[in-house]
């Protein structure tokens, strides 16, 4: 049967390839279709008909080969990280999630933690204070949410009574706390501390005998 099938098969792309070359002597022109207005040769479409699967399917040794990792890093990145990765500054990411709002208790804790910490800083600040919390939950060695580390006894001077005091949340500086909490929960820009588990006040000098990172804002960053 595969020899019948090979037979007709080399007896069909014979019949086609004379049919083909009746029209065209050698050395005469022929179009290739009425859309587009380019000579071919005989010797051209002889070539097509010789060896009609090489002209349509490419030479895999001849295409370049995407590593594995580049192609499973594309398929695991988050979408919007790659929408949001071309902004230029961290500024401009957070005015593009300026009207974000707090999608669980994480963010409504992480978000609180940045206003009340950091609202009158620039937001490279408000990004470091949240990024060390965030580092803290990761940690071990505190509370393993947000929320824990944040209400943990001792840790943040403003919080009252196991919570918050009030926010102005129609203000701009609670939507960019917000924003920024977002931004960070979401790993969409890099914190200059990123190892950070300590920070205080520029106004304070507790005498801490920790590694320190980096002096951003009105805090000062230890590991």
């Amino acid at each position: 049967m595969a020899f019948e099938f090979r037979t007709v098969a080399a007896t069909a792309t014979s019949l086609f390839a004379i049919g083909v070359l009746s029209t065209c002597s050698p050395g005469t022109k022929a179009w290739a279709n009425d859309s587009i207005k380019e000579p071919v040769s005989s010797e051209a479409i002889t070539e097509i008909v010789r060896d009609p699967i090489s002209t349509i399917i490419p030479d895999p040794e001849s295409t370049p080969a995407v590593p594995a990792e580049e192609i499973e890093r594309k398929i695991a990145e988050p979408a919007e990280t790659k929408t949001t990765r071309r902004a230029g500054s961290l500024a401009e990411l957070v005015k593009r999630h300026a009207a974000t709002s707090t999608s669980s208790r994480e963010a409504e804790c992480l978000a609180g933690a940045i206003y009340f910490e950091s609202k009158s800083e620039h937001v490279d600040g408000q990004l470091a204070v949240a990024q060390t919390i965030i580092n803290r939950a990761k940690s071990g060695r505190f509370a393993s949410s947000n929320c824990g580390v944040v209400f943990q006894r001792g840790q943040f001077s403003f919080v009252r009574g196991g919570g918050f005091p009030p926010i102005a949340r129609s203000g701009q500086q609670w939507k960019t706390a917000v924003a920024v909490a977002h931004i960070a929960m979401n790993n969409l820009w890099s914190s200059s501390v990123s190892n950070a588990l300590f920070f205080h006040a520029r106004h304070v000098s507790p005498g801490w005998r920790l590694k320190r990172i980096a002096s951003l804002g009105n805090h000062v960053f230890y590991r």
